[in-house]
């Protein structure tokens, strides 16, 4: 029994030990962070030194160099003159036959400097011209048609042509925002020393460099997207030291907020007269709501170049089959009245004239598909196309390969091959989800219920993926819109966002070299 009673009365007696020790382990912690949390943050700050003035400072650059103080062209898209119904003498098939094409891709019409053309996308993706009165080709059509396009642009017929470039890769100058491939750099002569980027297979304006675009794009590529990496490794290389550094920048201004925000009443006092003192001040002051402002800046960021560790390969998602000029021998030309856009669609075994209609005052836009070989009209044929290449890549994407044939593609799994029908919208401009990062208009949006909710964005004038949405994507989207560049300021309009985002930017970058000066008087 006294056995009994004694091991009754030294339970509780443990359970107290064990509480006091979990208190004293959990204090002992406490007094460690608060010893050793400003040697961390100096530490952290001083590795993260060099990458957050280099990102601060492009940050600043951009809205001055992209909004500010950017170079102004004479026009600043390109509206393509429309071919009219009498100007068109031959058929397709007469011109193609004529000038001995046995295949091609597609063609569209076009005219510039008085004259109207078959532009034609050959087997070999080349752009060839064929008057549309006598059939006759234009030497250098695609570069002629280039070179208008880049006049236009400039509202410049005297300047000289330096020199004619023409893309199939983006390049150091050109880079992957811009989406489109192929491209013409159209280079002048001009004191400006200004290139023009033009796609003429869709008479789009890309876009434009100066000297001095040229010289913030290298900038902004070096200091910000870390490009001089790519000299020495691969895209994942840059992604994982860039991912480094904003982790050290991340725990600095979380360290930092902890001192400077939570631990303010214990740091001594600045002494007047003494420059070290002074700095420190300055550092502290500045440095309790610019860390909140580092915090925001490095976490979107890090999130953002997580998503890059994935190349981005949308461009791949293209349908772009032969046709046999035996299939179109025969057929005569639509009325054209009102088209500001044609070409040809093959559908399985069928083609399909493809008539792009664009009200410019309201934007509407309305896409024909009529039957090659009879003439009718397909019901609700742009959803319906774009359903059939939102599946075709789908199956594309999960063979991690080309585009093959549509039996193969039809037995092939995807998120979306058993999901209801999408829901499908037209898209004639850049707004939420489908920004102007894409470049392209219009698309037709198609929205599939999925665990992701999956959307896709189909430009069906090229038979391309724009781009392709899910949730994981939007949530990146909105961190980086939200925390990186500002988005819920818009309401004060373009220029209060992006001056309160540049003097957000422009305190981090004080604060920064402030706590590296102080390092160096404590030194």
């Amino acid at each position: 029994m006294k056995n009994k009673i004694r091991s009754l009365s030294f339970q509780p007696a443990t359970e107290e030990i064990k509480t006091v020790r979990a208190g004293s382990f959990k204090e002992q912690a406490r007094r460690a962070i608060r010893k050793n949390i400003y040697r961390w943050h100096r530490i952290l700050g001083l590795l993260a030194i060099v990458p957050t003035i280099f990102w601060t400072a492009s940050g600043v650059m951009h809205p001055f160099m992209s909004h500010w103080f950017k170079t102004k062209i004479a026009n600043e898209f390109y509206k393509a003159e429309i071919v009219s119904p009498t100007d068109v003498k031959l058929s397709l098939g007469q011109v193609v036959i004529q000038n001995k094409v046995t295949e091609f891709k597609n063609f569209r019409l076009v005219k510039f400097d008085g004259s109207s053309y078959y532009q034609v996308k050959d087997a070999n993706d080349q752009l060839r011209y064929f008057d549309t009165k006598n059939g006759a080709e234009l030497t250098d059509g695609d570069q002629k048609y280039a070179g208008n396009m880049a006049r236009f642009m400039l509202n410049d017929n005297k300047s000289k042509v330096a020199s004619f470039t023409y893309l199939t890769e983006f390049t150091d100058e050109y880079k992957f925002v811009n989406r489109y491939l192929p491209v013409w750099k159209v280079s002048f002569a001009d004191d400006r020393q200004m290139d023009i980027y033009v796609e003429t297979a869709q008479s789009r304006f890309a876009t434009f460099n100066d000297g001095p675009r040229r010289a913030f794009v290298r900038i902004f590529s070096l200091f910000h997207n870390w490009g001089f990496l790519d000299l020495i490794g691969n895209n994942t290389l840059r992604i994982t030291l860039m991912l480094t550094f904003l982790s050290l920048i991340i725990f600095s201004a979380v360290a930092g907020l902890v001192i400077y925000g939570l631990m303010w009443g214990k740091l001594k006092p600045s002494k007047s007269g003494n420059p070290g003192s002074i700095l420190r001040k300055y550092h502290r002051s500045i440095g309790v709501w610019s860390s909140i402002v580092t915090f925001t800046f490095a976490f979107s960021g890090a999130y953002h170049a997580i998503q890059k560790l994935d190349p981005d390969e949308r461009l791949k998602y293209v349908y772009d089959p032969v046709i046999k000029t035996e299939e179109i021998a025969q057929a005569s030309m639509i009325d054209l009245t009102g088209v500001a856009n044609i070409s040809l669609i093959k559908w399985g075994e069928k083609l399909f004239w493809q008539a792009i209609k664009k009200d410019w005052e309201t934007n509407e836009t309305i896409v024909d598909y009529i039957n090659v070989k009879d003439g009718t009209n397909l019901e609700d044929g742009n959803f319906r196309y774009a359903k059939y290449l939102a599946r075709k890549f789908a199956a594309q994407e999960e063979r991690n390969a080309e585009s093959c044939c549509d039996l193969m593609e039809a037995q092939i799994s995807s998120p979306i091959s058993d999901a209801p029908a999408p829901k499908t919208s037209m898209v004639t401009g850049f707004a939420g989800e489908y920004g102007f990062v894409n470049k392209r208009l219009p698309v037709v949006k198609l929205a599939y219920d999925t665990p992701e909710h999956t959307t896709y964005y189909i430009e069906t004038a090229t038979s391309r993926l724009s781009t392709k949405v899910e949730d994981a994507n939007r949530r990146e989207g909105f961190s980086f819109a939200f925390l990186h560049k500002y988005s819920y300021l818009d309401f004060l309009g373009k220029d209060m966002r992006d001056g309160i985002m540049t003097f957000a930017a422009f305190s981090v970058l004080v604060v920064s070299i402030l706590g590296f000066l102080v390092f160096l008087k404590i030194k």
